[in-house]
């Protein structure tokens, strides 16, 4: 045995008995928040939970409703990145779904648009044709429309067919945050949906052997990810997920909270009279039920 290859075995061995697991699952929380300058910019309505697999080779993703209502903070939990980053984010996460977040990534909206367009663009099977008359337009929030009381200056009309679409960073992110679409494309579990098969053509594009074998394209995607990623997972730690994805052969399994565990309550002072999420069971314990049925040990 080479030098070379006795201190690669080592390196394996002492990174992987290091990494955090339980029950031969790592849990790594995904946040999706607005890039600097956008309205809301801190606040993550991407929330997923993604448990690897160590021995069966498989990922779960698990949607987590941005408009969750969190007493504790008596904000949506889409905010607790706002009011203490990772640290509470992970905290909550743990509280409402009693599964350990062992490690967390944090990414902007700006760079998962460089990170599509440095992979040069995503192929993603739309399930719904969907139009949104009100995909509100960069830089107008705040525009007057000369007056205008529908203030149609601000948004532009966006429209996407049934089947597969290849989709550049800017497309891929109105696929992504598209709120008013219509053919029930409106709701926040169609935009969860959404979101998990963008992540999943992300992940599926950089495991090509396009990509893979392109040491320019990989250069450029790492730039994009080494200057706009948080995240609290180690060097050592990362490597080891990364061969773990690396052996998975399509096994993704993308799940969002089915009807009738959460319920919308009536706007009240109660919630500062916004529109949120609360367990119908009055506490955490059905969600809990549900996920562990998703998770099998």
């Amino acid at each position: 045995m080479s030098v070379f290859v006795g201190l690669s075995l080592f390196f394996w061995k002492t990174a992987s008995s290091k990494i955090k697991s339980q029950d031969g699952r790592v849990n790594v929380l995904i946040l999706g928040k607005g890039d600097i300058g956008h309205a809301g910019a801190d606040l993550t309505d991407t929330m997923m939970l993604a448990s690897i697999s160590l021995t069966k080779e498989s990922v779960d993703l698990i949607s987590i409703p941005r408009d969750i209502w969190i007493p504790e903070i008596r904000a949506k939990i889409n905010s607790a990145y706002y009011w203490g980053g990772v640290s509470l984010s992970k905290s909550l996460v743990e509280k409402i779904t009693s599964l350990p977040t062992h490690y967390a990534v944090v990414i902007d909206f700006s760079s998962f648009k460089e990170i599509i367009d440095a992979l040069g663009g995503v192929k993603i099977d739309v399930a719904n044709s969907f139009t949104d008359d009100l995909y509100p337009i960069e830089g107008r929030e705040e525009d007057l429309c000369d007056g205008d009381k529908e203030f149609k200056c601000m948004y532009e009309t966006i429209h996407f067919e049934k089947g597969i679409n290849y989709m550049d960073g800017t497309t891929a992110l109105k696929y992504v945050r598209s709120r008013n679409g219509d053919n029930n494309e409106n709701t926040d579990i169609a935009r969860e949906a959404r979101q998990q098969k963008v992540i999943a053509a992300i992940k599926n594009k950089m495991l090509s052997k396009g990509t893979l074998f392109n040491p320019f394209k990989l250069c450029k995607v790492w730039k994009v990810v080494k200057s706009s990623v948080e995240t609290d997972l180690d060097f050592s730690s990362m490597v080891v997920l990364s061969k773990e994805i690396l052996n998975i052969d399509g096994n993704i399994r993308s799940s969002v909270v089915p009807e009738g565990i959460l319920i919308n309550p009536p706007e009240s002072q109660r919630y500062d009279y916004q529109y949120v999420f609360t367990p119908k069971a009055g506490d955490w314990s059905e969600l809990q039920n549900w996920i562990k049925s998703m998770l099998p040990t």
